[in-house]
């Protein structure tokens, strides 16, 4: 999450005061109005049918289950939030979406209004019903959201009419802007009930929402089909007539049908293609360093990881410089901490000077090593896969300067859907793996390194990481919650349960003829504005 400049209205400001509002929720984290101009219904004849090559993999097209950011790039086009992601080339904001206004009465209570007349893809009202049957879906529905725990704070939804609602919180959460968007955030995307009561189990192969395009089919291997929502509610928008995700499992493949114009554009181009791509004039790629970091993860529950100096001595064994250029074709920052550049206001650029963070240090390593339990060499099993972004690179490289401490590895290459079981069971020594489309120093932290988390693979524990963590997540104010997340992240550094790698860029690739792409740094693909030429 950004420190970002808000838009507030003039009387929330003046009933909270202006320093109150602009420190509250991270001076400008709060977005809130459009100004009382409610859109129109898009008044725009569509044309152009846009092809895409969709390479990343999709689970479920239900916002409130998926798990896959290749899912959320078209749910994001089908859906929209209460709030959406903002990108002005510099920074990012949460500004209103389905919501027309959005105040801060006090510090746990937030009042939205919603734009009139919005309907969704099966002609039902969007309306404050609506916002709460999708807010207590994902909060206490059957089954379990894996996005729960982000409204886990509120406490009640309270409708005033059918345009206006109060959302009440147990406490202040200043990661509420994120969890609200109808993309990354996805406990705010906003799905059509009655669908969702209609189609059951099946909603994530039927999705309907209220975004500019409307889901018509799903064939398996082959496509995924939307076409234009003729009645949005944002005036103008969208402009292409129909979009087909073309479900290309190889990205070379992919490359060569946008190459020989068979698609119009791929929703992720892996690093080892961007130089050629680059050198091709009749192609453009969008992308950078995005809310991100890559690891080397260690099994702290069992032998030999459960020993904390054997594994800071692998944090300090493994040369960045040489992993960034082999691994990463040069193109990704060194990852000292998991806060990264996109997370203004909490990202230090000088961190590289700061002596904070994992960096190469092989006499350091050595002196760890030697105060490790075992002296004797240690054989670990490293398991990888061909998944982005490094696929097997990482391992191959970091294997041998191991070696230089003693610790002999032995690599085995496992099918994605074994590996992915061997990580959920922690039935795994050591493996490298990543986060991605993170936009808030809690979704980056406490949900992979919390006690007992889902997501903690590793089973370190630190009750001192989880109180500073927790205590952060009700601070509003940017500057106080980055001192709290700094103590958090010193104390997993420490510890080591994993070695920092990298920051890595994400890129979208789009044929000349592609006008219109807003590029948003957490690895969307939003195609209202789009149009062919």
């Amino acid at each position: 999450m950004q420190d970002h400049k808000a838009i507030l209205s003039k009387h929330v400001a003046a009933r909270l005061g202006r320093r109150s509002v602009l420190k509250g929720m991270g001076a400008g984290l709060f977005a809130a109005t459009t100004g009382g101009a409610l859109p129109g219904f898009a008044q725009v004849a569509q044309s152009g049918h846009m092809r895409i090559g969709a390479i990343t993999p999709i689970d479920t097209l239900d916002p409130h289950f998926t798990f896959r950011l290749g899912s959320v790039q078209i749910i994001s086009n089908i859906c929209n939030g209460l709030l959406k992601v903002v990108y002005d080339g510099e920074k990012v904001s949460f500004e209103p979406d389905l919501a027309a206004t959005w105040e801060l009465e006090d510090e746990k209570t937030h009042a939205f209004t919603l734009h009139p007349n919005v309907k969704f893809h099966d002609g039902t009202d969007c309306d404050a019903e609506a916002i709460k049957f999708n807010l207590m879906r994902v909060k206490s529905g059957t089954p379990a959201s894996p996005h729960a725990w982000k409204l886990a704070k509120l406490e009640e939804v309270e409708i005033i009419d059918p345009l206006t609602f109060k959302l009440h919180f147990s406490e202040p959460y200043a990661f509420l802007p994120v969890a609200l968007t109808g993309s990354i955030g996805r406990a705010g995307t906003i799905v059509s009930p009655t669908a969702v009561k209609k189609f059951g189990d099946d909603f994530g192969r039927n999705p309907v929402g209220t975004g500019p395009f409307k889901f018509v089919s799903w064939q398996q291997n082959d496509s995924i089909e939307l076409v234009a929502n003729t009645e949005y509610f944002q005036a103008g928008l969208p402009k292409l007539e129909r979009v087909s995700m073309m479900l290309i499992d190889e990205p070379s493949t992919a490359l060569a049908a946008l190459i020989s114009g068979q698609i119009d554009g791929m929703n992720d181009c892996p690093m080892q293609l961007t130089e050629q791509v680059r050198k091709m004039p009749n192609l453009q790629i969008f992308g950078g360093v995005e809310g991100n970091y890559t690891y080397v993860g260690m099994n702290t529950q069992k032998a030999p990881f459960d020993d904390v100096n054997l594994r800071r001595a692998v944090a300090y064994a493994i040369d960045r410089d040489a992993v960034l250029r082999q691994a990463y074709f040069g193109l990704a920052k060194q990852a000292y901490t998991p806060i990264s550049p996109p997370m203004t206001g909490f990202y230090d650029p000088a961190i590289a000077e700061s002596g904070r963070g994992h960096s190469f240090d092989l006499e350091k390593a050595k002196e760890f090593r030697a105060l490790a339990a075992n002296q004797d060499e240690i054989e670990v099993t490293y398991i990888m896969t061909e998944n982005p972004p490094a696929g097997t690179r990482v391992a191959q490289i970091v294997a041998p300067m191991l070696a230089q401490i003693g610790i002999k590895v032995k690599l085995e290459l496992l099918e994605n859907a074994a590996w992915t079981q061997r990580l959920q069971d922690r039935d795994f020594e050591m493996l490298d793996f990543f986060w991605t489309a993170d936009l808030d120093p809690d979704e980056t932290l406490f949900p992979e390194f919390k006690t007992g988390g889902s997501w903690n693979y590793w089973g370190w524990s630190n009750p001192e990481f989880d109180r500073l963590c927790t205590e952060a997540q009700v601070v509003l104010d940017v500057a106080e919650r980055s001192k709290l997340y700094n103590q958090a992240e010193d104390l997993m550094i420490a510890e080591a349960p994993v070695a920092m790698l990298a920051h890595f860029p994400l890129y979208k690739i789009f044929s000349n003829k592609v006008q219109g792409f807003n590029y948003v740094p957490c690895d969307l693909l939003n195609l209202d504005t789009v149009s062919l030429a």
